[in-house]
């Protein structure tokens, strides 16, 4: 942050200019407005509308709450900077202030730009490896270790509730349940194809091998969402849980796999010692994927209008992850990069999920590459 936000007098003029832009919006009158209608006795004669309102309502709260913590720590500054030209020590309160306002500013910012309908939602998140056997399927478990990790960062609360290892490292697939705020909005920056490129520690000659991994993200379905599945569209099959290295490894068929037979979606769940909870998780993720089909199908002409890439397809990745003969993860899509892969590799995703949002919310994005 540099240092015109310190210069944060008391006048209005020169308050931040974020608080002037969330102040622009007016979110106050506009949630009076709100509150006058939910108040009229029709107000609920519309269930459907009635819930939009309501939605846009705790939008508008958080807007609100969010300028008056903006117009706080504004005002907080102001009199740092009073006391430090008063010749008071106030330089390290100032850096705090100074980034704690950066901090809030860049979450408000994030925000903002996760607008959509199901941006809030919990997400479910599987990772696949592509060809390429075990150097793959080591890069799929190396990007399921990279998300768990961001979780952890960003306090989600995560399940991993189908864990299919590989024959000898890694995994041939993953899904992970993902509960926080805006968790989907911000993991549908991931979905994709992920390239490595590295020495393969499984190659006796020491060759450079490229791997790649696709991640997919849904949106949880929501409870008021009507999905009806006729179990003729159903084959259930249920077998013993595996697990790696030997462990959670369950004596009994308590594993579940439920095919779609109309659209061949796969699902399965190994995670409970309960065949019945099993059951009930893969339809959860079930549920969430045919929405999200849906949800597709009925953005398909918006997205080319867009141009934004969505097909996910081996040899179009989003980003690159090189480990050799340098160092550097290249997101093609919006051209963020970085050179110390192991941070990114430990989670440290925050910069190209924002610069992402940033990209689409512009209408920038570029398609994704079939080579750098």
């Amino acid at each position: 942050m540099t240092n015109s936000c310190a210069v944060t007098r008391s006048s209005p003029a020169a308050r931040p200019s974020s608080e002037v832009i969330f102040e622009a919006a007016r979110p106050a009158d506009e949630l009076k407005g709100i509150e006058d209608r939910a108040g009229h006795p029709d107000f609920w004669k519309d269930q459907t509308e009635a819930q939009k309102l309501l939605q846009r309502r705790r939008r508008l709260e958080e807007e609100v709450t969010l300028a008056q913590s903006l117009r706080r720590r504004s005002d907080d500054l102001s009199v740092l900077v009073e006391w430090a030209e008063a010749g008071e020590d106030v330089s390290a309160d100032l850096e705090r202030g100074l980034n704690d306002l950066q901090r809030e500013i860049d979450a408000a910012e994030i925000r903002k730009m996760l607008g959509g309908e199901h941006d809030r939602r919990n997400a479910i998140l599987t990772v696949h490896p592509g060809a390429g056997g075990t150097e793959s399927q080591d890069w799929a478990e190396m990007l399921l270790r990279m998300y768990l990790r961001w979780f952890e960062r960003r306090g989600f609360k995560r399940e991993v509730i189908d864990y299919q290892p590989g024959e000898d490292a890694g995994i041939k697939s993953a899904t992970v349940t993902v509960n926080g705020d805006y968790a989907f909005g911000l993991l549908s920056a991931e979905a994709g194809v992920h390239r490595l490129v590295r020495i393969s520690p499984y190659d006796q000659a020491a060759r450079r091998h490229t791997s790649f991994a696709s991640v997919f993200v849904y949106p949880e379905m929501p409870d008021d969402v009507e999905m009806e599945i006729p179990d003729k569209d159903l084959r259930v099959d249920t077998y013993r849980s595996s697990g790696a290295g030997g462990q959670h490894v369950n004596v009994t068929d308590s594993a579940i796999r439920i095919t779609h037979l109309p659209t061949g979606i796969v699902v399965s769940c190994q995670n409970e010692r309960s065949q019945h909870r099993n059951r009930d998780s893969a339809m959860k993720v079930l549920r969430s994927r045919l929405y999200d089909l849906r949800l597709k199908e009925q953005a398909a002409e918006l997205a080319r209008i867009s141009g934004e890439k969505k097909d996910i397809a081996f040899g179009n990745q989003i980003r690159s992850y090189v480990l050799h003969p340098y160092q550097m993860v290249k997101d093609h899509r919006t051209k963020e990069q970085v050179g110390d892969v192991n941070r990114v590799l430990d989670g440290d995703l925050d910069q190209f999920v924002k610069t992402y949002l940033m990209k689409k919310a512009s209408g920038t994005l570029s398609a994704a590459v079939d080579e750098d």
